[in-house]
Order: structure tokens, then sequence, then C-alpha cells
């Protein structure tokens, strides 16, 4: 993609969906407006299991995981397990922000968490067939490219994807995949598949997002993210012409770089291209 000459109109889209994930590898919330912070999407993985020895847990690890529903209001996270032959009444957990501050790694990044007690690390253990803790991020956690600031993400505050990308990869496969399987923050529409790789500012309702790294994608993809069952697409096919440098990719990681209430049905508009 180039800018347009002056006086022509910049490339323009519609955002269709805005998704947050209190809970790290947890199944996402679809919000209809939210404001945007300098760490993302309010409450974004604000939450995440972690081993004895500190290291995170997710879908990659586990892909029951998948299974967790998540609901936080910002007071009480509720989590519900969807599989009906557990039999596991939901956790309503009230949020501890002043328990023990444990030392936590998301890959290789050194963060804090606030540990949130036993009787949470038990359910999750039980429903999971783990040993694990809860934790609530705490501190500061700055992204290794963008000077932006993130929770447990992996490593940064947004991920966006077109609408048209993800048609394009269905018209590949035999079985066309929901756009969950990529567990962004912001899906767009009107820019055409994989526009967002050649934008570097992106305009969204009142807010600006610099998309700074293409997503590397895994195999959380391949996990169905309503049953927990793992297959082999999309990254079979993802590999046969998304491959880019040493990783597959799929997507854009973008860090806020103006603040505002953001509006599924907001104007979309590329500032700047790469």
């Amino acid at each position: 993609m180039t800018l347009p000459a002056r006086g022509e109109e910049h490339p323009r889209g519609v955002l269709t969906e805005l998704n947050v994930y209190p809970f790290k590898s947890g199944r996402g919330t679809s919000l209809h407006t939210a404001e945007l912070t300098p760490t993302g999407l309010p409450h974004d993985r604000e939450f995440m299991l972690v081993t004895p020895e500190g290291r995170f847990l997710s879908q990659r690890d586990l892909p029951r995981m998948a299974l967790l529903r998540p609901s936080y209001d910002g007071v009480v996270l509720t989590v519900e397990f969807a599989d009906p032959a557990a039999g596991v009444a939901p956790l309503v957990h009230k949020a501890v922000a002043d328990g023990p501050v444990r030392e936590v790694y998301v890959h290789r990044s050194a963060c804090e968490g606030i540990d949130q007690g036993d009787e949470a690390a038990a359910w999750f253990s039980a429903v999971l067939g783990t040993d694990c803790r809860m934790v609530r991020f705490t501190g500061h956690r700055a992204t290794s490219r963008g000077d932006g600031r993130v929770a447990f993400a992996d490593a940064y505050p947004l991920l966006v994807i077109s609408a048209e990308s993800l048609a394009d990869l269905n018209a590949r496969l035999a079985e066309p995949l929901p756009m969950n399987r990529f567990r962004p923050n912001l899906v767009i529409e009107g820019l055409g598949a994989f526009a967002e790789d050649s934008v570097r500012l992106l305009r969204v309702g009142p807010t600006v997002i610099e998309l700074v790294k293409a997503c590397a994608r895994c195999v959380i993809t391949t996990t169905d993210q309503d049953t927990g069952v793992r297959g082999r697409e999309p990254l079979r096919t993802l590999a046969s012409y998304r491959t880019i440098g040493r990783g597959i990719r799929f997507g854009q990681n973008g860090v806020p770089r103006t603040l505002g209430t953001l509006t599924v049905g907001d104007p979309v508009e590329v500032l700047a291209a790469r």
C-alpha cells in the first residue's frame, strides 16, 4: 500500500469487532465499545495461570484452556468451564489487589503478578489437571518495539486483523475457520486482504494505533475455541504462503498512540503506510 497523492483520500474501512481477553488463553469477550488505554483494551490479559515455577500457561500447553469462559467487571472474575462432562461449578473470584507479588514469565519476559489465592489455584488445578496458580498483572512491562506498555499479552497490547485476510485464508481451506482462532483485539474491514501488513499508522475512530510488528502464529490457531480439540489447520495452509522470515505471520501487533473511545462501526483510516 502506498500513501495517496496530496488531495486524495487515505484508504478507509470500518471497525467490525472489538475483543478483550481478561484471562490469558481463555475465551474472548466481544464488546461494542471500549476505552483504548496505554496497555490496550481495559483488563486485557489482566489474569494468567502460571506453573509453580512462575512460567505462564496457555493453550500451547493445555488446549483445554479454550474451554475457560471468563467474564470480568473490574471487581469480580467469573470463569465457567465449558465441558458438560466435568460438572464443575463456575469460579466466582473477587480480584485480589494486595496479595503476595510473584515474579512470573511470559515467554522470556519477566514481570510481576499478584497471587490470587489458594481457592482459585485449586479450581484451575482441578479442571485442567495440572498444578497451577492464578496471578493478576501488576507493575510495568514494556514492549520490545514501539515504546509501548503491555500486561500479560505475549508481547504487545493490540492485535489487528483485516476481515479480508481471514476471507483470503478461508478461500484456501477445505473448511472455513472463524476469526476467534486468531484472537484479535480489533477486526477491520474495507482495506483489503493483508492490508494491515503495509500500514504503519491507523486511525480508528478518535484513536491512532501504530502497527509495529507482524504477528507470528503458533499452535493455538489450530485449537477449536469451542471444543478445545486441536487439528492441523490453519498453520499447514498459512505456511504455504504466509511464511515471512522464520515465522508464519497473520495479523499485526499494535501500540496505542492516541487514546479514546472505540466503538464497533467506527471509521478506520490509513494515516501512514510502511
